[in-house]
């Protein structure tokens, strides 16, 4: 059985962070509500209780059942974990009346505790509470403070139970790896096991006793998930796999061929099915992105189910679900707002009847790449850029017909190699073209033009729930708003969208 630490999430925005960073270590961890968590048994190793939006004292607090895990085995709260540490048992948390949010340093550091080892005094650490512990329990010994914090960190006298103030998770607290290798390491005992080899073992042999002889289909997106979780059900079950790639007629250019070929080279057996007038009509005055974003859905779905029937005897639908989806699905306070609809292939179990596999579900997004590097995916493979699940059809804002979709993939080819050729594709997490529903007043040669207006979008983020504009140099832009105007007719002005991601989204719709 695979060692694990269990987090607890609260809600915090860094939930997910922390077990991105643990799993870093190669230490395997899973993310659970603080109040519906699996029964702890020998294989969790530790618990980390994350932070919260919540304050301790509200009436409606998170309190979890903490009975068979404080003093059993290694216990760590980060932020608000650590003032329910203080607060529920005997000690006392109030509204700070100094700044602790932002950088901080550590002025008294223990180093005799094994949670602080190679922890270095006035070390950069990062707060973020509004809330500070202003008393801990008599048999709470403090370990570390700040100039501000008192209490940075503690912990509770003959129990291996810690609590910080500081967020370990995040870059600003430089040695915040370090303190967390000391809890699941040194401290949990775990051994560091969890490799991107030890899952393809594993999850190999789990899929050839779950799935044994039944054939199983797969939608193939040309993107990094489905691809790795295509190569992965190919090693356990070969022939028995059956891929579908769907051509909306919202792709790239040129992309449907390359991607089929790209997949033949890799041994998939894969079925290429051109659908792009089906999509094209059904969106047709179409201009709301929501009702967009469900035609677009709907299509594939009935596309794929056509196509998914002409196979005999499919019994399995495979899925390219990754964790942040799962975790996302039990969040504390249940599904967050629909900020947009996302594209998969929801519906699709029910109406085939059939079960549903998701041999990426344990994985963080840069974990899928790490795995598909050990599968032997081609690199072009697995650094293309995230690409929407509704492609072009959301890139267009306005109704989408065939004469736009050409302009755009025009374009957006124009931007996309240029960033290759310059070295810049792999310092940008995504990056496209927004045709815009404007049209500008315009000058080529003698003639006065009334033409449209494309907007470039280039983002740097690590997971994609926060992104920042890339500051691209001034000449490449330059480069791309002359090949773009001059190569692509109906455009006659180029401009670079430098909002971040809050306020704005990545994509424009």
């Amino acid at each position: 059985m695979q060692e694990k630490i269990v987090i607890l999430d609260f809600g915090s925005q860094y939930t997910q962070l922390i077990g991105r960073r643990v799993r870093e270590l190669n230490v395997y961890c899973e993310i659970y509500p603080y109040n519906h968590y699996p029964a702890i048994d020998k294989t969790v190793k530790g618990v980390i209780l994350s932070g919260s939006p919540f304050s301790v004292r509200d009436a409606n607090a998170p309190k979890p059942d903490l009975s068979l895990i404080k003093g059993e085995i290694p216990l760590l709260g980060v932020c608000y974990g650590a003032q329910y540490l203080a607060h529920y048992f005997g000690g006392e948390v109030a509204p700070s009346d100094s700044r602790e949010y932002g950088r901080a340093s550590l002025g008294l550091v223990d180093k005799s505790n094994s949670l602080l080892k190679n922890i270095s005094l006035n070390s950069q650490v990062w707060m973020s509470h509004g809330d500070t512990i202003v008393k801990i329990p008599e048999n709470y010994q403090v370990i570390a403070s700040t100039a501000d914090v008192e209490y940075a960190a503690f912990q509770i006298e003959g129990e291996p139970t810690f609590g910080i103030q500081f967020h370990p998770e995040v870059y600003h607290t430089t040695e915040g790896t370090q303190l967390l290798q000391n809890f699941v390491v040194d401290l949990c005992g775990c051994q560091q096991d969890w490799t991107p080899d030890s899952f393809i073992e594993t999850t190999v042999n789990e899929l050839k006793a779950k799935l044994g002889d039944d054939r199983v289909v797969l939608g193939l997106s040309g993107g990094v998930d489905s691809t790795v979780a295509g190569v992965l059900l190919h090693r356990a079950i070969g022939k028995n796999l059956t891929c579908i790639f769907v051509d909306n007629g919202l792709l790239r250019k040129d992309e449907f061929q390359q991607v089929l070929d790209s997949y033949q080279h890799m041994g998939l057996n894969v079925i290429g099915v051109d659908a792009r007038q089906k999509f094209w009509d059904d969106l047709a005055g179409i201009t709301d992105p929501e009702l967009k974003r469900k035609a677009i859905g709907r299509d594939f779905i009935e596309v794929f189910d056509v196509e998914a029937h002409k196979i005999k005897e499919v019994k399995w639908l495979a899925q390219g679900t990754i964790y942040p989806d799962v975790i996302e699905s039990v969040s504390v306070n249940g599904p967050s707002a629909t900020i947009k609809s996302h594209h998969n292939v929801g519906g699709l179990p029910e109406k085939m009847h059939l079960k549903v596999v998701e041999p990426l579900k344990l994985l963080f997004k840069d974990e899928v790449r790490r795995v598909g590097k050990a599968l032997g995916i081609y690199p072009e493979l697995l650094g293309r850029h995230p690409f929407p699940g509704p492609g072009l059809g959301i890139r267009i804002l306005s109704d989408v017909t065939p004469e736009k979709v050409r302009v755009l993939q025009e374009a957006d080819a124009i931007f996309i190699n240029g960033l290759k050729e310059w070295g810049l594709y792999d310092k940008v997490w995504q990056a496209g073209v927004m045709l815009l529903p404007v049209q500008s007043v315009g000058v080529m040669g003698d003639e006065r033009t009334y033409e449209n207006v494309v907007a470039l979008r280039a983002v740097a983020s690590t997971d994609g729930m926060t992104a920042d504009w890339v500051h691209l140099p001034y000449e490449f832009l330059a480069k791309m708003s002359n090949e773009i105007i001059n190569k692509v007719p109906g455009i006659n002005r180029v401009v670079y969208d430098i909002s971040s991601k809050p306020p704005a989204t990545i994509e424009w719709e």
